[in-house]
């Protein structure tokens, strides 16, 4: 059996620690929960009925699609910051919603107000 000098020793353990480490790296799923569940509540408020809302709900639909590809293809960094632009859209498409249905209430409240001082006067 031939020994190694501890210095090769030490080359060899750090690099298969390397190797397993970026191997590791390489296997770690993208985390897409956070996207796909900002999708979820986009639609779920109604974002597919307001116009903005709907554009950045399609834009994180298909930033989320090039996520996984970019993933798929090896390219994480690439795909993180995809992902991330998905998450942001579709929070977006939520908030864009959620506006324009208090602007509608708004109005309404409005409107419900002028008819009452108009049928009390």
């Amino acid at each position: 059996m031939r020994h190694l000098p501890k210095t090769g020793t030490i080359v060899l353990a750090a690099a298969l620690f390397g190797a397993a480490t970026f191997a590791g790296c390489a296997t770690k799923p993208l985390p897409t929960e956070k996207s796909t569940s900002g999708i979820r509540a986009a639609e779920e408020v109604g974002a597919d009925k307001v116009p903005q809302a709907s554009m950045h709900l399609l834009l994180a639909k298909e930033e989320l699609e090039s996520a996984k590809a970019l993933s798929a293809k090896d390219h994480r960094a690439q795909a993180v910051s995809m992902l991330t632009r998905s998450e942001v859209d579709a929070e977006l498409a939520v908030i864009l919603s959620r506006e324009d249905a208090q602007k509608a209430e708004a109005t309404e409240a409005v409107d419900r107000a002028r008819k009452f001082k108009q049928e009390n006067q």
